[in-house]
C-alpha cells in the first residue's frame, strides 16, 4: 500500500504497476467526483424548484442518455473509489491472510452487486 503524497513518492513506494495506478486513480476520480456531486446536487436542488420535483420530472429527466451516463458514472467512480478506500482498511486492519482474502471476496462481491443493480436500475428507466 502505498502512503505518499507526490507521485515521485508513489512511485518509489509502488510495489507493482497496479498499486501505483490505483493511487493515481483515487486523486483523479476524488477530484472528478467532487465536480460530478456538485453539479448534480445544484442541478437537483437548486436548478429545480421543490413543487418541480416529483417522481415523473426525474423519469423523464432519465429518458435523455446523457443525464443516464452522467448518474452512471457518479455511480461507478463512487463505488470504486469507496471499494479502493475500503481495500487500503482491510489491508491495514486485518492481519491474517486467509481472513484477508476472504473479507476481500466477501466485500467485492457486494460491490459488484450493487454496480449491477445499480446499472440495470439505472438504464432500465425508459
Amino acid at each position: 500500500m502505498i502512503k505518499a503524497k507526490t507521485l515521485g513518492d508513489a512511485r518509489a513506494q509502488a510495489q507493482s504497476n497496479s498499486e501505483l495506478n490505483w493511487w493515481i486513480f483515487m486523486r483523479i476520480s476524488g477530484l472528478i467526483l467532487m465536480f460530478l456531486v456538485l453539479g448534480h446536487v445544484y442541478m437537483t436542488f437548486v436548478q429545480v424548484s421543490e413543487s418541480d420535483a416529483t417522481y415523473d420530472a426525474v423519469v423523464s429527466k432519465l429518458a435523455n442518455p446523457a443525464w443516464k451516463f452522467y448518474d452512471w458514472l457518479i455511480l461507478v467512480l463512487a463505488l470504486l473509489h469507496g471499494m479502493n478506500g475500503a481495500r487500503y482498511s482491510i489491508e491495514d486492519y486485518i492481519r491474517s491472510r486467509p481472513n484477508r482474502f476472504w473479507v476481500k471476496g466477501v466485500f467485492y462481491s457486494v460491490v459488484a452487486v450493487i454496480m449491477a443493480l445499480g446499472t440495470v436500475g439505472l438504464f432500465s428507466i425508459h
